[in-house]
């Protein structure tokens, strides 16, 4: 809108411009060389517009002949780079497709019409790893060194092939330098956390993760330095005690539902006498993740405690999450340490009716603890073998029995979780009957023979021979005195079925009969 009142406006400046000089005109005498020219002012106005214009169309031919070889030269970088990205897009295209043969093939259209141009280098590098050429992808990545904007990416297609050909200290140092080019890397930084943890480094991943802090989000980055500094304070506990309290401390603030930061923490500071406080870090760690580490350290924050205290402290604990089995299993722990085996049996009574292994282990403990009887604890010891398997540290299918910061297959940081071992591959087991009262036997013994002899499949029977296939009868060359001879043979009754002879027979005539 704007514009059009501006060309509004100007065509009107020019109009009465023009009409003010028609109301005035006047003339206009020019003498050069002997020559007198006399014109109107509108006149010589016109003529002067002309000259611009002829002379601006001359500068303008004279410009475009002078620019010509250039512009021919542009015109064919051009259109060589038109054909360059159509020969990028379709192999791009082919790479996602999978078609390898394609791939390499606009790649090399690529290289030839775009020689250097990063997405050129790029497609090179793809279609070398899709046909298989190991030696051609890293040759056009370390051609992406050379060029400051594509530095970075080069040295991550290096850190690839390294770790896929396991070189270790290859992919290492790729990391640092990409690290030393760009601080800020998200992949770089993350690539050096997990060496660095899978090393036991955990100083230099703290770093890391402080470099990668800007490029993952506030939890993730609260959740992965909790980890690391419990990391470092169980390689302390034994050395530097204080340092390790602190440590412990300091990954408790950043994630109070760790397990394993929660019980190192609550350890220390029972042995440092700060029992409240400790209370206070396993109290806030069992409602966020019931554990059993967290139940025993719990129980013995003050370690001269009797049996009998340490089961009031667990009642107190358990009180907060009464329905979880871990709250039952602590409780007839506690129970049983104090030798109270009613509250033992009380606490285990609603989960009888499909025990775990633990269950089932801690109720032969039960039985043998009370009443000695080592048959009825035997039998829960042989239903704990098929039982269903309790949660357990596992990562990447290993099942540890204590906590680990790294996956000892993949080297990946927060990989223990507590977790049924097989449930993610979706075994179930049979539940196990609670009732171990030993089954009545059988009244008589012929009638559990009878009812093992019914149930026993029967023996298949052989098929009867017909008439048709059964050979036909020999006749013996020696009769008897009452045989009535050949002749008569044929007009006797049918043969019957052969029998056989009893032992007692002579041999010939067994040999005979089984002929008639």
């Amino acid at each position: 809108m704007i514009r059009v009142i501006v060309f509004l406006a100007s065509v009107a400046l020019i109009a009465l411009g023009l009409a003010w000089l028609v109301d005035r005109p006047g003339e206009i005498s020019l003498v050069w060389l002997g020559y007198r020219i006399d014109t109107s002012m509108l006149v010589a106005l016109a003529a002067i517009t002309a000259l611009c214009i002829v002379a601006i169309l001359i500068w303008s031919i004279a410009r475009a002949i002078w620019r010509s070889p250039y512009q021919v030269s542009l015109f064919f970088r051009h259109r060589r780079a038109v054909k360059g990205y159509l020969a990028i897009s379709r192999g791009l295209i082919a790479i996602g497709t999978g078609d390898a043969y394609l791939a390499r093939k606009s790649a090399d259209d690529a290289a030839r019409l775009s020689p250097g141009d990063p997405l050129a280098l790029l497609l090179s590098a793809q279609a070398a790893q899709l046909h298989g050429d190991l030696a051609g992808a890293e040759k056009a990545f370390r051609a992406m060194l050379e060029r400051a904007e594509t530095k970075l990416l080069g040295l991550r297609g290096l850190y690839i092939e390294a770790r896929r050909r396991n070189d270790a200290r290859a992919a290492r140092l790729f990391v640092e330098e990409a690290m030393k080019a760009a601080p800020g890397a998200g992949w770089a930084s993350q690539a050096a956390l997990d060496h660095r943890s899978a090393e036991g480094d955990w100083r230099g991943a703290l770093e890391a993760l402080d470099a990668m802090k800007s490029s993952v989000d506030k939890a993730t980055y609260r959740r992965q330095r909790a980890i690391l500094l419990t990391a470092q304070a169980l390689a302390l506990e034994h050395s530097d005690r204080d340092r390790s309290r602190a440590l412990a401390l300091e990954a408790v603030k950043l994630a109070p539902g760790l397990v394993p930061a929660a019980a190192l923490a609550g350890r220390r500071l029972a042995e440092a006498g700060e029992a409240r406080k400790a209370g206070k870090i396993l109290d806030a760690a069992w409602q966020a993740h019931p554990h059993p580490d967290i139940a025993e350290t719990y129980a013995n924050l003050r370690p001269g405690d009797s049996a009998r205290e340490r089961l009031n402290r667990v009642k107190k604990l358990v009180a907060k999450i009464p329905d979880d089995v871990e709250s039952a299993m602590a409780l007839a722990r506690a129970s049983l340490d104090a030798r109270d085996f009613t509250a033992a049996r009380e606490a285990l009574k609603s989960r009888l009716h499909a025990p775990t292994q633990r269950i089932a282990t801690l109720m032969a403990e039960i039985e043998e603890a009370e009443h000695g009887d080592a048959g009825r604890a035997r039998e829960w010891l042989s239903r704990a073998m098929r039982a269903a398997p309790d949660p357990a540290w596992t990562a990447d299918g290993v099942v540890a029995d204590k906590w680990h910061p790294v996956s000892p297959v993949t080297g990946k940081l927060d990989a223990f979780a507590w977790r049924v071992p097989l449930a993610e591959i979706g075994i179930e087991r049979p539940a196990i009957e609670p009732d171990l009262a030993p089954r009545p036997a059988p009244a008589s013994v012929p009638a559990a023979e009878a009812d093992r002899a019914a149930r026993k499949p029967k023996p298949k029977m052989p098929t009867r021979v017909s008439d048709r296939a059964r050979p036909e009868p020999v006749i013996p060359l020696v009769h008897a005195p009452d045989d009535p001879g050949p002749d008569s043979a044929l007009e006797a009754d049918p043969v019957p079925e052969p029998t056989v002879p009893p032992p007692s027979a002579p041999g010939w005539q067994r040999f005979l009969q089984l002929f008639r």
